[in-house]
């Protein structure tokens, strides 16, 4: 389990985190961190806030309840934007979902407000650039594996055989799409069996 103090880093509610972070490791997938909290400070009172909770692979809104805890999770992949407004006094977090949902936490801190937006335009950075990799392997592999932009000069050619020819590299790539939560397990399941039946 991750060291408390390592989340505390802009001025959490102690109290709040170390009541939380037990709760949400049991949550937590095989190799998934949890990266960031965000805990809600209102300015009356401050007895169950809420939070946000950010792990590699997913955006937690937790809402505590008279009896225990709400939990909403969202993979990155589900995630379409995440939008910050600051106020006089604290910052709003609204996360809008690929299916059209809206989900806000108000009341943040300013500065824990910005690093889970910071965060979250990374995600989506790395999101995009995986997304345009796979249109130019795509666009390569319908082209017959033809390289789309011209070698440096001095460079030795390009080996004939494309990468869709290697069962290894296409299961690597596959890897990496369902990691990075592109495509689904079942989609995964079916392409391997695809290419290993072609072996």
């Amino acid at each position: 389990m991750r060291p408390i103090a390592e989340l505390l880093s802009d001025e959490q509610d102690e109290a709040a985190v170390t009541k939380l972070l037990p709760k949400i490791q049991q949550l937590l997938s095989a190799d998934e961190t949890v990266d960031y909290i965000a805990v809600q400070k209102k300015l009356v009172v401050n007895i169950s806030p809420d939070a946000i909770v950010l792990t590699s692979r997913r955006l937690i809104i937790v809402r505590p309840r008279l009896m225990g805890m709400d939990f909403q999770d969202f993979p990155w992949r589900e995630v379409a934007d995440v939008h910050m407004s600051e106020q006089m006094v604290g910052a709003t977090i609204v996360c809008k979902t690929v299916d059209g949902q809206a989900i806000q936490v108000d009341s943040l801190p300013k500065r824990q407000a910005r690093r889970v937006y910071a965060y979250a335009q990374g995600v989506e950075e790395q999101a995009y650039e995986k997304r345009r990799q796979v249109e130019l392997e795509k666009l390569r592999a319908s082209a017959g594996g033809v390289v789309l932009h011209a070698p440096a000069p001095g460079t030795p050619p390009a080996p004939a055989a494309s990468a869709a020819d290697d069962p290894m590299q296409v299961l690597g790539k596959l890897k990496q799409l369902l990691d990075a939560g592109l495509i689904s397990q079942g989609e995964y399941d079916a392409k391997k069996a695809e290419v290993l039946g072609r072996m």
